[in-house]
């Protein structure tokens, strides 16, 4: 049984910007992930999320942690149905569209498609030949609904990932409403990928419930959005960090502790990731978090 506390991401330009987490000698990216990975043994990588990184950018990750460190990879936004702007593929991929207009996954030429998907799997293999690639986690937006073309997108994405361990997260409460919870948990386990276990603002169409429980014998992972009603959707934000500008008190903390504990003896992995990423709340979070759980013994 193994607990894994990380944040979403190492670079968020709030956090660069705050100064208050990174010393004043960590000015690159080799030194802030040094030093991050000298705190937390799990990061998730949201940069992927937005363009497929390179293989050398991975294997760049992998030198600069030490052994155990664990890097979580979101998958790439067209994938996951999100839209996406022609410019961040490569140039090459972008020459064969011939086209500048917003992407939607259906829209995407299938031969293109299925090229996309190679690099990415390419580009975080070398996170995974160093034993740190964790798992691949994919944010399915508000309009993905409990439905058959639902399913079928996600069990596709799985398919695609063959080989590696998949989360899933979705954003439309229809996935768990009281028709649909029982028969949405068993399809994750039957497509053996990880049931993400959200905490975050109730009542609305694009908010899930915490629902703890678990879909792979291999792992548990839950994700930590903070509780703040009035800005998780806003309109008109400018980054994550608008939206997930929350600081979990010590109370709420002790209390997620304890749920985790009870979640990691279900599974060999249990990852904790802080999505509430304004500024340092989230590495202040999960620092706290991680001597909660030392105390707890």
């Amino acid at each position: 049984m193994a607990i894994l506390v990380g944040t979403a991401s190492w670079t968020d330009k709030t956090l660069i910007d705050c100064g208050r987490f990174y010393p004043k000698e960590a000015k690159t990216p080799e030194a802030r992930l040094r030093y991050y990975a000298s705190l937390f043994p799990l990061v998730e990588v949201d940069s992927s999320y937005y363009g497929i990184p390179t293989p050398t950018n991975a294997h760049n990750w992998a030198e600069r942690t030490p052994e155990g460190f664990v890097f979580n990879v979101k998958a790439f936004r067209l994938f996951t149905g999100h839209q996406t702007d022609p410019k961040v593929l490569h140039k090459d991929i972008k020459e064969a569209l011939g086209t500048s207009q917003t992407l939607y996954y259906r829209s995407t030429p299938p031969e293109i498609r299925a090229e996309l998907w190679r690099r990415f799997v390419d580009a975080i293999t070398p996170l995974k030949a160093a034993g740190k690639l964790g798992l691949v986690h994919f944010q399915f937006p508000p309009w993905l609904m409990c439905n058959r073309e639902g399913h079928a997108h996600v069990e596709h994405c799985i398919e695609q990932m063959e080989g590696h361990t998949c989360s899933v997260e979705f954003r439309h409460k229809s996935w768990f409403d009281e028709a649909s919870r029982a028969g949405t948990i068993d399809f994750l386990r039957a497509l053996g990928a990880v049931h993400t276990i959200v905490d975050g603002p109730q009542g609305f169409a694009n908010r899930v419930p915490l629902l703890a429980e678990t879909t792979n014998p291999d792992y548990a992972l839950v994700r930590l959005h903070g509780r703040n009603v009035d800005t998780y959707n806003i309109k008109g934000a400018s980054s994550a960090a608008e939206r997930f500008d929350y600081d979990y008190p010590d109370q709420e903390l002790r209390e997620i502790v304890i749920e985790v504990v009870r979640l990691a003896y279900k599974v060999r992995n249990t990852h904790l990731i802080f999505n509430n990423c304004d500024e340092d709340k989230g590495q202040r979070n999960g620092l706290t978090f991680l001597k909660m759980l030392l105390a707890h013994g």
